[in-house]
């Protein structure tokens, strides 16, 4: 679609995801075995045809520079249009760093004048979801909306959760709540606005700060054609520990409600040159998923495996989610938990050990370990501890450390482990 850019809101730090996010944004964030959160709205816009799409960043952005690369992962390697990195400047009308999601495009609108585009359409990077946007610009289209919303239906439990929607019979939108505590709306916004050009340069010259409260609630307020678009297919805010958690262990469900085996709609990514997955003597894995690269001698049961994971003989990994190129040793045992990169656990060390500290839910029960953790051997990690980047053998108290505690970050031990 030449005549329509998308811009994608990747700068967030995510808070709400613990040590995951303390080194990368949210966006970069691996996920499903092989994936960056990124990668799905980055592979939508191609099969969808949209040939610019610029990518706002902010919160530690290495990592998703270095991901995207050129953009030819996505067919957006090209001279004309293709990708674009827009993160935060200095100059004498603006301080620098992003105030919100508005400020972020306000201070970006020669960008998005420069491309000459009819529409733009605003994404989140931290969303996964398979959509044709096409069916989005046609709905756009057919009533001569100023601004169309996506929107899905959410189960009452999960509204408080989301920017909640109320629409009229025609689906015209006459209210926006921002994550109310009770609400009859049944409509989720889905992060995803597609604004004719001239009312988004309009609406940024006053430099609001926040998109819904500052654009969209002021729009609806005043009466412009701002519509909804009832999306059905599968969408998930993976941005709080739990929700992503849910959203990785739904993959290897005997009906996943995500299919990434879909040769018409495939999520592209960087992939990695690793070897097949090696199964040595004493292997067990049941309802897994296993990149390249790994190695397993162990038992592995509803879990996700990313590239180069090894799992020794008479370790055991349950219900949890081990990214690149962690080592679980010979006798070791992983339970509910989240492994970043590099981590180390020990000969027959636990970690997710003991009970559940509150008892009151999934992110309580689950054990987190930061990038290049070390868990020493025979140590013992209670369920609902976070260990920092870098955590090290001196962090352990009597080898261990107890249920629901934070381990600092050591980031300048990280090199060392």
């Amino acid at each position: 679609m030449r005549h329509a850019m998308a811009l994608v809101l990747s700068g967030g730090s995510g808070d709400r995801l613990s040590v995951l996010s303390a080194e990368r944004a949210v966006s970069a964030i691996p996920f499903g075995g092989k994936y960056r959160i990124v990668d799905f709205v980055l592979s939508n816009c191609c099969h969808s045809e949209i040939e610019r799409v610029s990518v706002l960043t902010q919160h530690a952005p290495t990592s998703l520079h270095d991901h995207l690369g050129s953009g030819r992962l996505w067919d957006l390697d090209r001279r004309g249009g293709g990708v674009e990195i827009l993160q935060p400047f200095l100059t004498r009308e603006h301080a620098g760093w992003y105030r919100g999601t508005a400020d972020a495009l306000a201070q970006n609108t020669d960008a998005i004048m420069a491309s000459h585009a009819a529409q733009v359409l605003v994404l989140s990077g931290d969303h996964v979801y398979k959509m044709d946007y096409r069916d989005l610009f046609r709905a756009h289209e057919a009533r001569a909306a100023a601004v169309t919303l996506a929107v899905t239906a959410v189960p009452p439990g999960e509204r408080q959760r989301f920017g909640m929607v109320t629409v009229d019979r025609a689906g015209r939108v006459r209210q926006l709540e921002e994550k109310p505590k009770t609400t009859s709306a049944r409509l989720a916004s889905m992060g995803i606005y597609l604004f004719e050009s001239e009312v988004l340069a309009e609406c940024l010259r006053g430099h609001p700060v926040d998109l819904v409260l500052d654009v969209l609630r002021p729009l609806v307020e005043e009466g412009e054609r701002v519509f909804a678009h009832e999306f059905e297919g599968y969408w998930d805010d993976v941005g709080t520990l739990e929700s992503y958690y849910r959203a990785n262990l739904d993959l290897v469900a005997p009906e996943p409600r995500l299919h990434l085996h879909d040769a018409r709609w495939p999520i592209l990514t960087r992939d990695e040159e690793r070897p097949p997955v090696l199964m040595l003597t004493g292997a067990e894995v049941e309802d897994s998923l296993v990149a390249n690269g790994c190695r397993v001698a162990g038992r592995v049961c509803r879990s996700i495996l990313f590239p180069g994971v090894e799992v020794e003989a008479e370790a055991t990994v349950v219900d949890s989610v081990v990214m690149q190129d962690t080592r679980i040793l010979r006798g070791a045992r992983v339970e509910r938990a989240i492994l970043d990169k590099f981590v180390r656990v020990g000969r027959e060390a636990v970690v997710g050990s003991g009970a559940d500290p509150r008892g009151d839910g999934v992110v309580a029960s689950l054990t987190l370990a930061g990038k290049y953790a070390f868990v020493p051997e025979r140590a013992r990690v209670g369920r609902g501890a976070v260990l920092g980047v870098g955590t090290g053998p001196e962090d352990f108290v009597e080898n261990q450390i107890r249920a629901g505690a934070r381990v600092a970050d050591h980031p300048a031990h990280a090199d060392l482990r």
